[in-house]
């Protein structure tokens, strides 16, 4: 049985941004160094993975209200005054650009109003019924995998070409943590790449006790209130002086299962779903080589 494979387009496009050389531009000096490097990914991932279904997922909300709402300091050190996100200018500029050929391609396009695509890939992770890859160099996305369900991530931390696929025994062994816990295990941690302190003195090894040890942030806080043991030496405390934080935080660090996902495109497409525009966009953009790969991957793909 083929996967369905979800693709976190923001992580993927940072990526191809930071990863291929600005010198990289349009014949009108736009630069196309993220559109080229995320083409790329993409005829890889295909040619390699052999997805049935391809759906990119994109950011209704970089920064929810309702996470916002819950914890505060949500990103705020990504944000600009006006609450926009901090995004390099030759970065920003090719933005519409990626929707474009996504959509002209005929990739499957994935959001959701005021949702993060991390709410997008668990909604549409919790709806299928078949077997699920996460493409995503996002470990906070680990909390998806799931083997009964078979929802596996494939991290590419180092790389598309090195792509890592995590399942539960990934996870633990990593994390020394139950496979399905890593979303407990990161809200005690914390993560200072998105504004979350976590437990102040509790680390990576403590988080990993608790979670052997409790399963969930609410079954600590259950143990907390019902004055039961088992707590690992001076974590209680700790636990009791951060039980508000730990209470917000659940609503920031678990991604939605139940976003109202809108979908544009089909299925895996053999050819683009504007063969004209198609070409009107590689002759404004020179996408080239790039273009050529991934529309080659997606024709032979099954």
């Amino acid at each position: 049985m083929g996967s369905i494979m979800l693709l976190d387009s923001a992580s993927m496009y940072f990526r191809a941004f930071y990863g291929v050389k600005e010198t990289m531009t349009a014949p009108d000096g736009t630069p196309v160094n993220a559109i080229r490097g995320f083409l790329d990914m993409i005829a890889r991932l295909v040619r390699t993975r052999h997805p049935t279904q391809l759906i990119a997922c994109m950011e209704g909300s970089w920064r929810p209200a309702f996470r916002v709402a819950a914890v505060p300091s949500y990103k705020t050190h990504r944000a600009n005054p006006d609450g926009s996100e901090k995004i390099p200018a030759a970065l920003e500029v090719q933005l519409p650009f990626i929707v474009d050929v996504l959509a002209t391609a005929g990739i499957k396009m994935a959001w959701a109003d005021g949702y993060e695509a991390d709410d997008i890939m668990g909604t549409l992770a919790a709806q299928a019924r078949e077997p699920v890859e996460v493409v995503t160099g996002d470990r906070d996305l680990f909390q998806l995998v799931d083997d009964k369900r078979q929802i596996r991530v494939a991290y590419i931390g180092k790389g598309v070409a090195n792509v890592e696929l995590v399942d539960e025994a990934a996870v633990t062994a990593r994390y020394q943590i139950p496979g399905r816990s890593y979303a407990a295990f990161a809200t005690l941690r914390g993560d200072p790449s998105d504004g979350l302190p976590g437990v102040p003195g509790v680390g990576e090894k403590t988080a990993a006790a608790l979670v052997r040890r409790f399963g969930s942030v609410e079954a600590m806080l259950a143990a907390i209130d019902a004055g039961h043991g088992g707590f690992p030496p001076g974590s209680r405390a700790k636990l009791v002086a951060a039980r508000d934080y730990l209470r917000a935080s659940l609503r920031v660090v678990a991604v939605a299962t139940d976003a109202p996902v809108k979908l544009i495109g089909g299925e895996l497409p053999s050819t683009p779903a504007d063969p004209v525009h198609m070409a009107e966009l590689d002759e404004r953009l020179d996408l080239g080589s790039s273009l050529g790969r991934a529309l080659a991957a997606l024709a032979a793909a099954p």
